[in-house]
């Protein structure tokens, strides 16, 4: 009787196991089909605050898309690696729901925490699109100057944030091959300094007023201004991911 119903737990695991490689895998098995999207899960930045990410989504379910914002623990000013954690169990979960992948909004500090999770989790494998928003990929000077001169007004994640920190450090190497990511930014940042700290090898990296000069969006706005949540849209369709060559409001 024990063995029988040993046999029928291996058997069980093995039928899961499947389903779970199954959700992520693509026609070659290794890179999530990139013509099924599957859920959108948003990451905040600094301070964990879902409000500049709300819009954003509602827009994606507008679209047909199931997308959620993430909450963040330790009103996200504590460890990235944390965060990084929450959003792999987020993941797991809408895989676990039936999602086929996922797709990744990471905006600002929320960039840095899915960039640690394509690495500490193996995000590669079940994630079919990634996009981030003004993201401090190699850290932020106010960030620095935090942690110089006010470490203890400079939680974890400021600190973390720092150019040249330990864990930045540890995620310069290039993207896994494959893994479409789509990097925007604003030359009007004023917090993320410089701007385009959020340049990351293997991306497809995008200056918004190189695309559109007549921008003026501010760090706040990346979420909520309409070229770039056209350009969000266009980048998570199930049409492949390319390089933009027109702004949204100058096709339109």
């Amino acid at each position: 009787m024990l063995l029988g119903v040993a046999g029928v737990v291996v058997a069980l695991l093995i039928v899961l196991g499947v389903r779970l490689a199954g959700a992520g895998g693509g026609d070659d098995g290794t890179r999530p089909d990139q013509a099924r999207p599957g859920t959108v899960l948003l990451v905040p930045g600094y301070g964990g605050s879902r409000t500049a990410l709300t819009s954003l989504a509602a827009r994606l379910q507008a679209e047909g898309r199931t997308a959620d914002v993430l909450t963040l623990p330790g009103d996200g000013t504590g460890d990235l690696l944390a965060q990084a954690d929450t959003l792999d169990t987020a993941v797991r979960d809408a895989l676990r729901a039936g999602a086929p992948s996922v797709d990744v909004i990471g905006y600002s500090a929320g960039g840095v925490v899915t960039r640690l999770w394509v690495d500490r989790h193996a995000g590669a494998e079940v994630a079919r699109r990634i996009v981030t928003l003004g993201s401090p990929l190699h850290g932020a000077r106010i960030a620095g100057v935090g942690a110089a001169l006010a470490p203890d007004a400079c939680p974890q994640a400021c600190r973390q944030l720092a150019p040249g920190s330990d864990l930045l450090r540890g995620i310069t190497g290039s993207l896994p091959s494959g893994l479409p990511w789509l990097s925007i930014w604003t030359e009007n940042d004023e917090t993320v300094q410089p701007p385009d700290s959020a340049r990351l090898s293997g991306a497809v990296n995008l200056s918004l007023q190189g695309l559109c000069p007549a921008a003026r969006v501010a760090h706040s706005e990346l979420p909520t201004d309409p070229d770039v949540v056209a350009l969000v849209l266009t980048a998570l369709s199930p049409t492949p991911l390319s390089e933009p060559t027109t702004c949204p409001t100058s096709a339109s």
